[in-house]
């Protein structure tokens, strides 16, 4: 079977080249995804005189993610994953020792962040809270007038229940928490905000959230038409001081007090050193640069761990914006981390891929939590945590003037170049 299978296969890479089959079109026509995927690459291969060996080379089942993770697949990337801690965090869902699988080709930050959670683990663990829980959808509607899209929105307000009912009529785990709204001229935004369960969430509001579209349209007795069902206010993978202010996935506050000891053991550097680089750097310096964040590099650990644990990684834009704060208390150093608009999950999306899952598993967070929602607000107090050592190791480094040493030693292989 499988030598009358070959023949079909190589036709079909012939097809595929000649233009006479379209690369979307293999998984229908083989009715198995990983053979569409083989055939795919192989004809790229022949297209473009490249060879693919190594991306065709994974542990993947397409037949799995087609339709789910993935459309026109070739193979997989890989990134290599590297782990610090253990890193201890005392919060109200994460309490224990954890392992941080970071994904990445930095040279140096493994290794940074390493530092960190020793320094935040010496001094007794990290200390996290989560402030906030909520998903959003923002869709924009059009109204003929302002007066029509204050009635509208007054409407909104008293059919409350009735929209709930509806959103909440598609999925199992979502709460509708709550709609927010802003009119610009005749338009009219409508923010949903959801409770969304282990999951981050982003397409639950959607289909929840046009659900509950359908509902307001049919029985509003006004002139309304939905122009868009996102409409730029969500706000998703965007930066926007609208996410800093109210919150979007998880608002997380991770803090530690390091005694002097630790900061001079641990760091090579000063409680008073690192709160002077806060101060210059992070605060003003951020607020000369006109960011709408002030952190030294929360997008290093975020975007590492995303990758690790099959997050969105796009939603490193706004999950990395946030805020450090520094104090000298008594000869001690105090540190925190606020991260507004963190969106994590652990279901769904590309946390069902193996590898992801087993990087989940580490830190005990894989699949749904006992109630559901637990394991989500635990992994994030986890990523905050690993953010608060991150940030706490760089600007110490920076302190101590290592920060370049450290590269050339960790991210060139220890070789000094012109």
């Amino acid at each position: 079977m499988a030598e009358q299978a070959k023949p079909r296969l190589e036709e079909l890479v012939e097809k595929v080249v000649r233009g006479e089959v379209k690369l979307h079109e293999l998984d229908r026509i083989l009715g198995n995804a990983n053979l569409a995927a083989l055939v795919r690459r192989l004809a790229l291969e022949k297209m473009t005189g490249t060879s693919l060996t190594a991306i065709g080379s994974t542990i993947l089942d397409f037949v799995e993610l087609v339709g789910r993770n993935i459309e026109n697949p070739i193979g997989a990337v890989q990134i290599p994953v590297g782990v610090a801690g253990p890193l201890r965090v005392n919060g109200m869902y994460a309490k224990g020792d954890f392992y941080i699988p970071l994904a990445t080709t930095e040279g140096a930050l493994v290794a940074s962040v390493n530092r960190g959670c020793k320094a935040v683990t010496e001094a007794g663990g990290a200390r996290t809270a989560i402030l906030y829980d909520g998903m959003a959808r923002a869709p924009v509607l059009w109204t003929p007038s302002v007066e029509e899209a204050v009635r509208l929105v007054k409407w909104v307000e008293e059919n409350m229940e009735k929209l709930r009912e509806a959103a909440e009529s598609t999925t199992r785990h979502g709460k509708l928490k709550r709609i927010r709204y802003w009119i610009t001229g005749n338009l009219v935004w409508l923010r949903f905000e959801y409770e969304t369960g282990d999951a981050m969430g982003m397409n639950m509001a959607t289909i929840a959230t046009d659900k509950a579209l359908e509902r307001l349209v049919k029985e509003y007795d006004g002139e309304v038409r939905v122009i868009a069902l996102s409409g730029n206010m969500c706000v998703d993978k965007k930066p926007a001081v609208l996410n800093a202010l109210l919150g979007r996935g998880k608002t997380v506050v991770a803090e530690a007090l390091i005694p002097r000891h630790v900061v001079e053991k641990v760091l090579k550097t000063t409680p008073e050193a690192i709160h002077e680089v806060n101060t210059a750097k992070n605060l003003l310096g951020s607020a000369r640069a006109g960011s709408v964040s002030f952190n030294a590099h929360y997008a290093n650990i975020i975007a590492a761990i995303f990758i690790a644990t099959g997050q969105d990684v796009a939603q490193v834009v706004e999950s990395s914006m946030g805020y450090t704060w520094t104090e000298v208390r008594n000869g001690d150093l105090y540190i925190s981390v606020t991260l507004p608009s963190l969106e994590v999950g652990t279901v769904g999306g590309g946390t069902r891929l193996p590898t992801q899952r087993e990087a989940l598993a580490l830190m005990g967070v894989a699949g749904s939590g006992n109630p559901p929602g637990t394991n989500a607000k635990k992994f994030a107090e986890i990523v905050a945590a690993a953010v608060l050592a991150g940030e706490l190791s760089l600007l110490a480094a920076l302190a101590a003037g290592h920060l370049a040493k450290a590269h050339i030693r960790l991210g060139r292989g220890g070789v000094r170049h012109g």
